[in-house]
């Protein structure tokens, strides 16, 4: 937090770094091997941002792409926690409703992708990693 004269306002998000966007290029190469088709990467809202979409055959699934150089910060998959549940699910149906894709079977699944210097990456991911936060 940062204090104004009168106000406290929140910090600001940190952008992707170089380790975020490598995740994600990772990630994207991941699910193309597996038949997935990219149909947008970072997208975008004021309130929040999905990393990959892209289709499985016939379902929509949002991507959440989550990298790490070391196990320091904890096990990737924990940080997709409730509130970044419902921040991912509120952009999802932004998507959906943008792009009239209400009767779509849809899902979330869950990238983590591990970046050791010297090491190829490794990739895990769950599908279906949880449901709708509304």
């Amino acid at each position: 937090m940062s204090f104004f004269p009168g106000k406290l306002q929140k910090k600001k998000a940190r952008p992707t770094g170089p380790t975020g966007r490598a995740g994600e290029d990772v990630a994207a190469a991941f699910l193309l091997g597996r038949g997935y088709r990219i149909i947008a990467r970072n997208y975008r809202r004021r309130f929040g941002e999905i990393d990959i979409i892209a289709e499985d055959g016939a379902v929509l699934v949002f991507v959440e792409v989550k990298a790490r150089k070391t196990a320091r910060f904890g096990n990737p998959f924990e940080a997709v926690d409730r509130r970044k549940q419902r921040q991912i699910s509120r952009v999802a149906l932004d998507y959906i409703t943008r792009h009239k894709e209400e009767n779509r079977p849809a899902r979330f699944d869950v990238v983590a992708v591990e970046l050791k210097e010297g090491a190829p990456p490794r990739v895990e991911m769950i599908k279906d990693a949880f449901e709708f936060c509304g």
